[in-house]
Protein backbone atom coordinates (compact mmCIF):
# COMPACT_ATOMS: atom_id res chain seq x y z
CA UNK A 1 0.00 0.00 0.00
CA UNK A 2 1.53 3.30 -1.03
CA UNK A 3 1.95 6.16 1.40
CA UNK A 4 0.13 8.55 -0.95
CA UNK A 5 -2.89 6.25 -1.17
CA UNK A 6 -3.01 5.68 2.57
CA UNK A 7 -2.54 9.35 3.51
CA UNK A 8 -4.93 10.76 0.94
CA UNK A 9 -7.63 8.23 1.78
CA UNK A 10 -7.43 8.94 5.51
CA UNK A 11 -7.41 12.74 4.99
CA UNK A 12 -10.37 12.57 2.59
CA UNK A 13 -12.30 10.27 4.94
CA UNK A 14 -11.68 12.57 7.93
CA UNK A 15 -12.74 15.69 5.98
CA UNK A 16 -15.84 13.99 4.65
CA UNK A 17 -16.75 12.50 8.03
CA UNK A 18 -16.41 15.90 9.71
CA UNK A 19 -18.77 17.41 7.15
CA UNK A 20 -21.18 14.51 7.71
CA UNK A 21 -21.18 15.13 11.45
CA UNK A 22 -22.03 18.82 11.01
CA UNK A 23 -25.00 17.86 8.84
CA UNK A 24 -26.17 15.05 11.10
CA UNK A 25 -26.03 17.05 14.35
CA UNK A 26 -27.91 19.97 12.79
CA UNK A 27 -25.10 22.52 13.02
CA UNK A 28 -25.97 26.04 11.91
CA UNK A 29 -23.42 26.17 9.04
CA UNK A 30 -25.08 23.45 6.92
CA UNK A 31 -28.47 24.98 7.70
CA UNK A 32 -27.24 28.34 6.39
CA UNK A 33 -25.84 26.63 3.30
CA UNK A 34 -29.17 24.92 2.59
CA UNK A 35 -31.04 28.21 3.03
CA UNK A 36 -28.59 30.04 0.76
CA UNK A 37 -28.94 27.34 -1.92
CA UNK A 38 -32.73 27.32 -1.47
CA UNK A 39 -32.81 23.61 -0.67
CA UNK A 40 -35.29 21.99 1.70
CA UNK A 41 -34.12 21.51 5.30
CA UNK A 42 -35.16 17.87 5.27
CA UNK A 43 -32.24 17.23 2.88
CA UNK A 44 -29.82 17.89 5.74
CA UNK A 45 -30.01 14.37 7.17
CA UNK A 46 -29.87 12.78 3.73
CA UNK A 47 -26.80 14.80 2.72
CA UNK A 48 -25.11 13.97 6.01
CA UNK A 49 -25.85 10.27 5.51
CA UNK A 50 -24.41 10.37 1.99
CA UNK A 51 -21.23 12.01 3.28
CA UNK A 52 -20.97 9.51 6.13
CA UNK A 53 -21.44 6.59 3.75
CA UNK A 54 -18.73 8.03 1.49
CA UNK A 55 -16.28 8.38 4.38
CA UNK A 56 -16.99 4.84 5.58
CA UNK A 57 -16.71 3.54 2.02
CA UNK A 58 -13.30 5.12 1.59
CA UNK A 59 -12.06 3.42 4.75
CA UNK A 60 -13.72 0.12 3.79
CA UNK A 61 -11.70 0.37 0.57
CA UNK A 62 -8.63 -0.68 2.54
CA UNK A 63 -10.22 -4.12 2.94
CA UNK A 64 -12.31 -4.20 -0.27
CA UNK A 65 -10.56 -2.00 -2.87
CA UNK A 66 -13.49 -1.70 -5.34
CA UNK A 67 -15.66 -0.31 -2.52
CA UNK A 68 -13.17 2.49 -1.92
CA UNK A 69 -13.13 3.35 -5.61
CA UNK A 70 -16.92 3.42 -5.79
CA UNK A 71 -17.08 5.59 -2.64
CA UNK A 72 -14.55 8.04 -4.08
CA UNK A 73 -16.48 8.22 -7.36
CA UNK A 74 -19.73 8.77 -5.46
CA UNK A 75 -18.18 11.62 -3.48
CA UNK A 76 -16.95 13.24 -6.69
CA UNK A 77 -20.52 13.11 -8.03
CA UNK A 78 -21.81 14.52 -4.71
CA UNK A 79 -19.46 17.49 -4.90
CA UNK A 80 -20.27 18.13 -8.57
CA UNK A 81 -23.88 18.39 -7.41
CA UNK A 82 -22.77 20.80 -4.67
CA UNK A 83 -21.07 22.98 -7.30
CA UNK A 84 -24.24 23.02 -9.38
CA UNK A 85 -26.23 24.04 -6.29
CA UNK A 86 -23.78 26.89 -5.62
CA UNK A 87 -23.80 28.15 -9.20
CA UNK A 88 -27.59 27.87 -9.47
CA UNK A 89 -28.01 30.58 -6.82
CA UNK A 90 -25.06 32.68 -7.96
CA UNK A 91 -22.79 31.78 -5.04
CA UNK A 92 -19.13 32.33 -5.80
CA UNK A 93 -17.87 31.34 -2.34
CA UNK A 94 -16.32 28.09 -3.51
CA UNK A 95 -13.20 27.71 -1.37
CA UNK A 96 -14.70 25.02 0.87
CA UNK A 97 -16.15 23.23 -2.11
CA UNK A 98 -12.78 23.34 -3.91
CA UNK A 99 -10.99 21.77 -0.94
CA UNK A 100 -13.49 18.91 -0.65
CA UNK A 101 -13.72 18.40 -4.41
CA UNK A 102 -9.97 18.39 -5.00
CA UNK A 103 -9.34 15.89 -2.21
CA UNK A 104 -12.05 13.55 -3.48
CA UNK A 105 -10.84 13.78 -7.09
CA UNK A 106 -7.26 13.17 -5.97
CA UNK A 107 -8.45 10.24 -3.88
CA UNK A 108 -10.32 8.76 -6.83
CA UNK A 109 -7.22 9.15 -9.03
CA UNK A 110 -4.92 7.55 -6.47
CA UNK A 111 -7.48 4.79 -5.92
CA UNK A 112 -7.62 4.02 -9.63
CA UNK A 113 -3.83 4.10 -9.96
CA UNK A 114 -3.26 2.03 -6.84
CA UNK A 115 -5.50 -0.82 -7.95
Amino acid sequence: MSAAYLTLTVVTAVLTASAAVTYLIGHEYPKAQLRMKRLPMWWMGMLGAILAAGALGLLAGFAVPPLGTVAAAGLVVYFVGALIAHLRVGSRNLLGWAIFFSTTVANLAVNLLHY
